[in-house]
């Protein structure tokens, strides 16, 4: 008898039920333009439209509303959106915060996540190095250190949207998920193996920074020494190994998309869909593009994760 799967399809039930209305049922539909062009029944899942403007307080609110009484500060860090997601839910339980992120993120999302009454500290070149200064500040101080991509429970919330996808009136036959540190595609996957096991589950990574498609074709984890992509929210130089090993049970494929292809994405979902997205919000669809032709004819979902856009990624338009 094969051991359980540390994501939980109960769980993932239980969270459709738990989190926040505002981050249930997003918007998810064919988009007839962008499917004549690639030739693609292509089915938009919109994560932009509550708060936060992304997918991660779905998991983000699932975790802290399943945590004991007795915490009541947690640290984390973040690139930004999930920062914010779990600065809206812990403000709402009435925990403290504090969230690491690197010098050089996003400062409107880092404005965001103090509206929301989280303490910002700001470490390090990039998100793996913040993420270092973040574990080392929660050890100091006796606070529960959040890791997004370790904790089951932020997958769980994520799955949710797999949950979601499940209830369309066809089955999908691929589904494109921006992949960066897990959580997202971890969820997701879980849920479809179990209730569509036909839909191909694409992960997608930013060519720039390539660790966690490094990690699943060699089957452990393959830390990079730079993740220098313009898609800060798929940015990752350190996989986290339970998010690898999610992957390689879960994952059919995972596709490289480089940082022009997103941008490329970013124009076209906004001038055939209206919808504006960041670069890593836009990254499925890029990889769509790469492979159209294998698909032509099909239905392919791809997920719109976030629509955090710092100055540098307004001026792309």
């Amino acid at each position: 008898m094969s051991a359980p799967h540390r994501l939980s399809l109960e769980r993932i039930a239980e969270a459709s039920r738990l989190i926040d209305p505002v981050f249930r049922n997003s918007p998810q539909f064919e988009s007839e333009p962008l499917s004549r062009r690639l030739g693609v029944h292509v089915i938009l899942k919109v994560e932009t439209m509550n708060p936060i403007r992304s997918f991660k307080g779905r998991g983000a609110e699932y975790f802290i509303a399943k945590l004991p009484s007795s915490v009541r500060r947690l640290a984390c860090a973040s690139a930004g959106n999930f920062g914010q997601g779990l600065a809206f839910s812990a403000r709402k339980y009435g925990i403290g915060l504090d969230v690491f992120a690197s010098v050089n993120a996003n400062p409107l999302k880092l404005d965001a996540i103090r509206r929301f009454g989280a303490d910002v500290h700001q470490s390090g070149h990039d998100f793996d190095a913040a993420k270092s200064a973040g574990r080392t500040h929660a050890a100091a101080h006796g606070i529960l250190f959040v890791e997004d991509g370790k904790e089951p429970e932020i997958s769980e919330g994520a799955g949710t949207i797999g949950l979601e996808l499940s209830a369309l009136p066809s089955a999908l036959d691929a589904i494109f998920i921006p992949l960066g540190n897990g959580a997202l595609i971890g969820g997701i996957a879980r849920w479809l193996k179990h209730a569509s096991p036909s839909t191909k589950i694409v992960g997608v990574c930013a060519a720039a920074a390539p660790s966690m498609e490094h990690s699943w074709t060699r089957k452990k984890v393959i830390e990079t020494r730079t993740a220098q992509t313009i898609a800060d929210g798929i940015g990752v130089r350190v996989p986290i190994p339970e998010a690898v090993d999610d992957t390689l049970t879960l994952v059919d494929q995972i596709i490289q998309v480089g940082d022009r292809a997103m941008v490329r994405a970013m124009c076209q979902l906004f001038n055939e869909a209206g919808i504006l997205v960041e670069p890593s919000g836009a990254s499925g669809l890029a990889a769509l593009h790469l492979c159209a032709s294998h698909f032509r004819g099909h239905r392919a979902a791809v997920i719109l994760t976030g629509a955090n856009l710092s100055a540098s990624d307004r001026m792309l338009f």
